[in-house]
């Protein structure tokens, strides 16, 4: 009996179709208004553990982007019209124009494709490579540009369904950030661990 399962899992297994990028990118798309709670985690080796940022990214419109951090500082980002402003409390605001940092349009622009499910424009930008299932999927951006290709290696999202769970950014040096999101950084809300953390991220969960 149990080679005959495992023969009957193997064909079920083998006959799951792989999920292509289109599918993933029509799913992510969330029209104005939404927002949702984010867990940001950053690692360095001269950090005794992972510094843990949290907050909510909001989209009021579709031409503006909010990210709020709010612990363990507040702090408002706001991106629209080709202009950043950074506010905290008791500082007056930091205003730049987004032509300053290249890199930085780039990766709004490319977080707004996703947002709009706008497949052709992220296509523009990178190389789109997708792995996995409709239930449990991964969605690789490479970027083509050269000067955001010397900045960030990859950027690769985690997600189940509709969901988007977790984004990793792989800079050209240093430590991968990752920002998890809906389920994921509910998961994460009692969770210091890194590797615990790296876990939920990557979907190893059983959440």
């Amino acid at each position: 009996m149990l080679p005959c399962l495992a023969l009957l899992q193997g064909n079920v297994e083998a006959a799951t179709p792989g999920v292509e990028s289109s599918w993933i990118l029509a799913r992510l798309a969330r029209p104005a208004p939404m927002s949702t709670p984010f867990v940001e985690v950053r690692d360095s080796p001269m950090l005794k553990a992972p510094l843990r940022i949290q907050g909510l990214y909001v989209r009021p419109d579709a031409d503006t982007l909010v990210r709020e951090v709010r612990s363990p500082y507040a702090e408002t980002t706001t991106i629209r019209a080709g202009e950043a402003t950074i506010a905290r409390d008791g500082r007056t605001p930091r205003r730049f124009s987004l032509s300053r940092v290249p890199e930085l349009a780039s990766l709004q622009a490319s977080f707004g494709a996703l947002l709009t499910g706008d497949g052709e424009s992220l296509s523009r930008s990178y190389r789109i490579e997708s792995s996995g299932t409709r239930q449990r999927w991964t969605l690789t951006l490479v970027p083509k540009d050269a000067k955001l290709a010397n900045r960030v290696r990859d950027i690769v999202l985690h997600g189940r369904g509709a969901e988007l769970r977790c984004i990793e950014t792989r800079p050209a040096k240093g430590d991968t950030q990752r920002t998890l999101l809906a389920g994921a950084a509910r998961s994460a809300r009692e969770v210091t661990d890194g590797a615990a953390l790296a876990a939920i991220c990557r979907q190893d969960d059983k959440a």
